[in-house]
C-alpha cells in the first residue's frame, strides 16, 4: 500500500487531513462494549466509548458514578504519610510556629488552601509563602527557608514542591528548621534531612496513586490528620472537620495540573466539581463573578478555563501568593478584592501572550529559524516574559504539531529562560536532561510532555541542533502515530441528544479524553472571522440540518481557509459543547480538524 494511502481503519477514508493527520475510530473491544450495554443499559456509542477508554465491565459502574467510599486509598499506603500526620498533629498540640510553602500555580494554591483551612478549623492560623517566579524561581531555596526561620517558623510544610529541593532541605536542617514535603513530581530519591516526604511518585511509595496532583495528595493527608487527631482525642470538644467541603480544592488541582482522571483521582475531580457547583468557597465564587460567568453547575471548563488561568495569573506576571490567599480566605470582601486583581492580571497575561505568540510565529515562518522538516522548534527573542512562555510553547505545539521550546532572552544578564511543550510520543524532558548532562544548558528538567531550562543565548544554536538530532527518531514515530481518534459519527440534527448521552463520561481529561465526533460531507454557511483569529460557521448536511461551529485560532491556517471558502463539502471532526449564549439551549461544535474528501485519501 503506498505511503499516505487510505487504510481500512481510516475513518471516512481520511489518511491525511488538512492538519496532516490520519483519522481513525478510537479502538474498543466489541465484547466489552456489549457487556457495558447489558450491565449499564447504555447506548451503543456510549458503551463503546467507555470500552475504548479501557474501562472493564466490572469497573463501569464505579467509573460512571465514582464514590470516595469505594475508591479512597488507605493513607498509610503512602510512604511517610503517618509520620507526616504525627509531626503536624504534634505541632498543633504544642502550638509550634508553622508555615506552608507553596508552588505558584493552581495545584500549589489549592494544596496550601486545604492545609490552611484544616488548621483554621482546629484553631491554628498558618501563614503561606509562595516564591516569586522571576526572582526566586521554582520551589524552596535556602534563602527562602532562612527567611521563614527568621520570621519565627519552626516547621515548614512544602506543597507541590520540595521533592527535589536537596540544597534547601539540607540548609533547613543546618538552621534547625523542620520540613515536611507534600509533593507529586517525579523524583529519584528522598531529599536528605526532610522530617517526612509524602509523594506517591517517590520510588518506595506503594500507594499506587502516582497520577494524583499535589492537591489530591494533600486531601489524603487531611484524612490522615483527621485519623491522627481522632486517635489523640482532639475531637472530644470540637467537631471533626468534614473533608468533603474541600473537595472543590482537590478538584482544582487535579484538573488544572492536567492529571490522569482515573480511579481515585477521577472521584476527586467528579465529586469536587459537584461541591464547587455550590460556590461555597468565597474566592472561587468571587472569581466567577469578576469573570462574568454564571455560578451554575461547575465542570472542567469552569475549573480549567475560567478559574484556573486567573488563579495562575498571579504567579505568572503578578504577586505569586494571590491565588493561595484567594482560595484560603473566608472574607467575601477580601475575596472580591483578590479576584479583581487576578482578573486584571489575567487580562494582562493574555495580552502579553498574544504578542509573544505573534512574534514567535513571525520568527518561525519568516526568519531563518524555520525548517519544515525539523523535528523540534526552538525560538528565542529578547524580552519575552518567562511567566508566559510555557503557554506560548503550548500554542505553537498545537499549531505546528511538533515539540516546541520558547526562550525569553535577557541579554544584559546573558541568560535565556525557556519552556518547552512536547508532542505525544516524544520525551522532551529526557532530551532536556541530556542537554544538561552535555553541558549545553545551565539548568533544566521536566517530564515527557513539558520541560524548563536556563541557557546562555550563545548556546541556543547548538542546543537546537542537539535537540533536533536527539529527538529525530522519536518524532518520526510520533508523526506516524499522530492521528485524530474519533468516538462516533454524528448528523447535525442528532448532536444535541448525543451530547446529552455522553455527559455521563464527564469529567474529561487525560486518561478520559473528551469525546470527538465526526460529521461527513457538510458545507459551511455564513462563515465569518472573529477577533483573535477564530472562525465561526454553520455546518449543513444534505438534509438541510444545521449545526453551529467554531474553529479557534484557525484564521490563518488551511483549516480556517477551507471553512471560510464554503465552496465544497467537507468532513469535520470536533467536540460538542453546550451553546447557552444569551439564554440559548443549543449545541455547537468546536472544530478540531477538517478533511477535504477529494484529497483526504
Amino acid at each position: 500500500m503506498p505511503d499516505g494511502a487510505a487504510r481500512p481503519s481510516d475513518f471516512l477514508d481520511v489518511a491525511k487531513s488538512l492538519s496532516g493527520r490520519r483519522w481513525r475510530e478510537r479502538p474498543a473491544d466489541p465484547q466489552v462494549t456489549r457487556a457495558h450495554q447489558a450491565r449499564l443499559a447504555l447506548s451503543e456509542p456510549l458503551a463503546r466509548a467507555l470500552a475504548s477508554r479501557g474501562i472493564a465491565p466490572d469497573d463501569g459502574e464505579a467509573f460512571l458514578r465514582p464514590t470516595l467510599r469505594a475508591l479512597f486509598p488507605d493513607p498509610s499506603s503512602f510512604a511517610d504519610m503517618d509520620r507526616a500526620a504525627a509531626i503536624l498533629i504534634d505541632a498543633l498540640e504544642r502550638d509550634r510556629p508553622m508555615a506552608v510553602f507553596a508552588d505558584y500555580d493552581v495545584d500549589g494554591a489549592s494544596s496550601a488552601a486545604q492545609l490552611v483551612r484544616w488548621f483554621r478549623h482546629m484553631g491554628k492560623a498558618l501563614p503561606i509563602y509562595v516564591p516569586d517566579r522571576l526572582t526566586e524561581g521554582y520551589g524552596p531555596s535556602p534563602a527562602a527557608f532562612r527567611h521563614l526561620h527568621e520570621q519565627g517558623a519552626e516547621l515548614v510544610v512544602t506543597v507541590d514542591c520540595g521533592a527535589a529541593a536537596y540544597d534547601a532541605v539540607a540548609a533547613a536542617g543546618e538552621i534547625g528548621l523542620e520540613v515536611v514535603v507534600v509533593d507529586h513530581h517525579l523524583m529519584r530519591e528522598a531529599p536528605l534531612g526532610a522530617a517526612a516526604l509524602v509523594n506517591p511518585n517517590r520510588p518506595d511509595c506503594a500507594s499506587g496513586q502516582g497520577v494524583l496532583a499535589a492537591a489530591g495528595v494533600t486531601f489524603v493527608l487531611l484524612a490522615a490528620l483527621n485519623r491522627e487527631a481522632r486517635g489523640r482525642g482532639l475531637f472530644k470538644n470540637q467537631p471533626e472537620p468534614d473533608l468533603r467541603q474541600w473537595l472543590d480544592l482537590a478538584a482544582m488541582g487535579a484538573i488544572c495540573d492536567v492529571t490522569q482522571l482515573v480511579g481515585f483521582n477521577r472521584a476527586l475531580a467528579a465529586l469536587g466539581l459537584r461541591v464547587m457547583s455550590g460556590w461555597a468557597n468565597p474566592g472561587l465564587a468571587a472569581l466567577m463573578q469578576v469573570a462574568g460567568a454564571k455560578p451554575g453547575a461547575a465542570g472542567v471548563f469552569e475549573a480549567g478555563f475560567i478559574l484556573g488561568p486567573r488563579i495562575n495569573a498571579g504567579g505568572r506576571i503578578g504577586r505569586a501568593d494571590l491565588g493561595a490567599r484567594l482560595l484560603s480566605t473566608d472574607d467575601p470582601a477580601e475575596a472580591a478584592d483578590l479576584a479583581r486583581q487576578l482578573d486584571a492580571l489575567n487580562a494582562e497575561r493574555k495580552s502579553v501572550e498574544r504578542e509573544i505568540v505573534d512574534a514567535a510565529i513571525l520568527a518561525i515562518e519568516r526568519d531563518s529559524n524555520f525548517d519544515p522538516a525539523a523535528p523540534v522548534l526552538v525560538v528565542a527573542q529578547e524580552g519575552w516574559h518567562p511567566g508566559v512562555i510555557g503557554i506560548v510553547a503550548s500554542r505553537l505545539r498545537e499549531r505546528y504539531r511538533k515539540p516546541t521550546v520558547v526562550i525569553g532572552l535577557d541579554r544584559a544578564a546573558d541568560i535565556g529562560k525557556g519552556s518547552g511543550r512536547s508532542q505525544s510520543g516524544v520525551n522532551l524532558g529526557r532530551a532536556i536532561q541530556a542537554a544538561y548532562d552535555e553541558g549545553l544548558i545551565l539548568a533544566g528538567g521536566g517530564h515527557a510532555m513539558a520541560a524548563g531550562l536556563t541557557v546562555r543565548p550563545s548556546a541556543i544554536p547548538e542546543l537546537r541542533a542537539f535537540l533536533n538530532q536527539r529527538l529525530a527518531a522519536e518524532m518520526v514515530e510520533a508523526s506516524a502515530a499522530d492521528a485524530v481518534e474519533i468516538d462516533a459519527l454524528v448528523a447535525p440534527g442528532a448532536a444535541q441528544s448525543l451530547l446529552t448521552d455522553f455527559k455521563a463520561l464527564a469529567p474529561f481529561g487525560p486518561g478520559n479524553p473528551e469525546p470527538v465526533f465526526a460529521l461527513a460531507d457538510v458545507r459551511c454557511e455564513r462563515s465569518m472571522p472573529l477577533r483573535g483569529g477564530h472562525i465561526r460557521t454553520t455546518l449543513t448536511d444534505a438534509s438541510g440540518a444545521k449545526l453551529k461551529a467554531v474553529a479557534w485560532r484557525s484564521g490563518d491556517t488551511d483549516i480556517g481557509r477551507a471553512l471560510s471558502a464554503g465552496d465544497r463539502a467537507l468532513h469535520v471532526v470536533g467536540k460538542l459543547k453546550l451553546d447557552d449564549w444569551q439564554g440559548r439551549d443549543g449545541v455547537q461544535m468546536e472544530i478540531e480538524d477538517v478533511a477535504d474528501p477529494r484529497r483526504a485519501a
